[in-house]
């Protein structure tokens, strides 16, 4: 089962990687290498997944989510994100969800996740702001 597991999540992967892909390559000019991108990465990824299930996975059985309070709180959180960008901005949102997310699924530890969420939003920053020469959905404070 748990090979099975594997095989057909890294399959459903690879073709959602695939699809982004190819439909990103229809986007005039510059504005679809960036889902090309995550297309390819998630593709790349999900095969990798669904062939390393088929030469070395198990059939023992495995639950389909070890923790599934955990599993239904990132799902809910993510929603949450996604309805927050539009409302109050890329930046706050993200941050929002880069502090909470890893609190409702036990980090206790305050330094490492001020740091992590420091690095991901300069990060997420520089790649948008100097590599992709994209901008961001303005922050709730910008609008008007």
């Amino acid at each position: 089962m748990e090979r099975t597991q594997d095989i057909v999540t890294g399959l459903a992967m690879a073709g959602l990687g695939l699809a982004a892909a190819t439909i990103a390559t229809g986007y005039s000019g510059a504005s679809g290498y960036y889902p090309l991108a995550l297309g390819g990465v998630l593709a790349i990824l999900g095969s990798g997944i669904a062939l390393r299930a088929m030469l070395l996975g198990k059939d023992d059985t495995r639950p389909l989510a070890d923790g599934p309070a955990r599993l239904a709180a990132t799902i809910v959180l993510m929603a949450a994100y996604l309805a927050l960008v539009p409302v109050l901005g890329f930046f706050t949102a993200s941050t929002l969800i880069t502090l909470v997310l890893p609190v409702a699924l036990g980090l206790r530890r305050p330094i490492l996740l001020g740091a992590t969420t420091v690095v991901f939003i300069a990060t997420v920053y520089a790649l948008f702001t100097f590599v992709l020469a994209r901008p961001l959905p303005a922050e709730f404070w910008q609008a008007g």
